[in-house]
C-alpha cells in the first residue's frame, strides 16, 4: 500500500478508535458491575433495546415498500421523493423532533385530530420514542434496500411472471429472497441508528425515567451530575452496538 494512502488511513483509524479507547481507559472498572446492575441503568437499557427494535420493525414495514416504489416504478417526481426520504440523514435531530411535535403533537396537524377523536397523545410517551427513532433511522433502511433492488437481476422476476405468478407472489417469493441481504444490512444500520438516537427523542418524547429515558438520554443526564455513571452507561451502549454489528458484519458487508 503506498505511504500517501497509508498515513491518512492510519490517522483516520486513530481518529475513530482513540475516543473509544478513552472510554475504556477512564472507565471506573472497580465499581462497574455494581453500576451496571443499578435499576435505572437496566431500565434505560431495556427501554433502548425495546424501542430500537420496535422502531426497526416499523421501518421495515414502511421502508421496504417505499424502497421498492423508488427502485421499480416510474414514480413522477421520483428524485424529489428520494431527496425527501433522505432529508432526515442531514437534518439536525432536534429539528426532526420539532417537526414531529408540529405534526403529531397535541396541537399538531395530525396529533390534534388523534387527540380529539381518540384521546391519543403521542408526545412524551414510549410510543413517541419509537416514532422519533423511526423518523431518523428509516432512511438507512430505504437506501440499503433500494440499492439491493436496483442491483438484483430482474430476469428471475420476469421468469416467475411469465409462469403465471402474480405481482405479490413474485415480490414475496422471488424479489424479497434476492434482496434479503440488503434488507438485513439496512435493518442493522437502522437499528443501530435508532439505538443511539438522542435529539429527536428528547425533543418529541422528553426524558422521563422508565418511560422515555433511553440510554443516550441517561448518558446526557448522568454527565451533568455523575461523570463516572455517564462513562458506564456509554460503555454499556457501546458494548451492545459492537456485539450486534460484529455478529452481523459478514452478512451486511457482503451485500456491497
Amino acid at each position: 500500500m503506498p505511504w500517501p494512502l497509508l498515513v491518512p488511513a492510519l490517522a483516520g483509524l486513530a481518529f475513530l478508535v482513540l475516543p473509544l479507547a478513552g472510554l475504556l481507559v477512564r472507565a471506573p472498572w472497580g465499581t462497574l458491575p455494581q453500576r451496571l446492575t443499578e435499576p435505572r441503568v437496566l431500565e434505560a437499557l431495556r427501554l433502548s433495546l425495546v424501542t430500537a427494535t420496535v422502531a426497526t420493525a416499523l421501518c421495515l414495514l414502511l421502508g421496504v415498500p417505499l424502497a421498492w416504489l423508488l427502485a421499480r416504478t416510474a414514480l413522477p417526481g421520483r428524485r424529489l421523493v428520494r431527496a425527501l426520504v433522505t432529508v432526515p440523514l442531514v437534518l439536525p435531530p432536534v429539528v426532526g423532533g420539532v417537526a414531529l411535535l408540529l405534526v403529531l403533537g397535541r396541537r399538531g396537524l395530525v396529533g390534534q385530530w388523534l387527540y380529539d377523536a381518540f384521546g391519543v397523545s403521542l408526545p412524551f410517551t414510549t410510543t413517541g420514542v419509537v416514532l422519533a427513532e423511526a423518523f431518523v433511522a428509516m432512511p438507512f433502511l430505504v437506501i440499503a434496500v433500494e440499492g439491493a433492488l436496483r442491483a438484483a437481476d430482474q430476469r428471475y422476476e420476469e421468469a416467475a411472471a411469465t409462469l403465471g405468478a402474480s405481482r405479490w407472489t413474485v415480490f414475496r417469493r422471488v424479489t424479497l429472497p434476492m434482496v434479503a441481504p440488503g434488507v438485513l444490512a439496512g435493518a442493522v444500520l437502522c437499528w443501530a441508528r435508532a439505538l443511539g438516537e438522542f435529539g429527536a427523542t428528547i425533543t418529541f418524547a422528553g426524558n422521563f425515567p422508565g418511560r422515555t429515558q433511553t440510554m443516550p438520554l441517561a448518558v446526557y443526564l448522568a454527565l451533568e451530575t455523575d461523570p463516572d455513571a455517564a462513562i458506564v452507561l456509554s460503555l454499556a451502549l457501546l458494548a451492545v452496538s459492537v456485539i450486534i454489528l460484529a455478529a452481523l458484519r459478514d452478512r451486511w458487508v457482503g451485500t456491497a
